[in-house]
């Protein structure tokens, strides 16, 4: 999932306390990120992320809360790349790059949580592509290379929460990952995922 400031809604100015979110996203314009970097001689943590997104959209309420959410990428390119050389380093190495279409987040905690979401990815193809070389961590290392078309997450405690959920991909998904690894003190973890649609929903227990 993308790592975006939340947008907050509080209690509406009606006489019926709670949240009404509109969310409609369009992206027609190539979202590209890319970063390059040589890390050497850290005596701390290392973090490196790269992110390309076509639309984002995160929710968090504290009351009742429907939301009506539509998302639309057609671009031609929605990449994000990542070479990186980390050495000699006293802590550990986190690498994370991701390319994602349409990511929509709603996390409440009310008495009612509706949710109708729409995703459609058309892009020519979300791609995330690292390059990685790690050596001397003293640390732990890992790396998550992902390029996801459509995401949507939900988690609630509300006591009824219903959720109407489509989404549609007509992209190629592509995730490449290479790493070349020596000399890691703690564990390592690298992980390459190529997703056309993801939908995660948690109701917690009310009981």
């Amino acid at each position: 999932m993308v790592m975006l400031t939340p947008a907050c809604a509080d209690d509406s100015s009606s006489s019926t306390s709670g949240s009404t979110i509109l969310n409609g996203q369009v992206s027609l314009q190539n979202s590209i990120s890319t970063l390059n970097t040589a890390i050497v001689n850290v005596g701390g943590d290392v973090g490196i992320q790269s992110v390309a997104a076509g639309n984002v959209v995160d929710i968090t309420t504290m009351n009742d809360t429907t939301v009506d959410s539509s998302q639309y990428t057609n671009a031609a390119q929605i990449t994000s790349t990542t070479n990186a050389t980390v050495n000699n380093v006293t802590g550990s190495v986190g690498v994370v790059n991701q390319a994602v279409c349409n990511s929509a987040s709603v996390s409440t905690d009310p008495s009612l949580t509706a949710v109708t979401n729409y995703q459609q990815c058309a892009a020519q193809d979300p791609t995330a592509t690292s390059s990685v070389a790690v050596n001397n961590i003293s640390g732990s290392f890992s790396l998550a290379n992902s390029a996801i078309a459509n995401n949507f997450e939900a988690d609630s405690n509300a006591d009824t929460m219903p959720i109407n959920n489509k989404q549609v991909n007509t992209s190629t998904t592509v995730s490449s990952t290479a790493a070349t690894i020596s000399n890691v003190a703690g564990t390592v973890s690298v992980t390459s995922t190529a997703v056309g649609n993801n939908a995660q929903i948690v109701h917690y227990s009310t009981n």
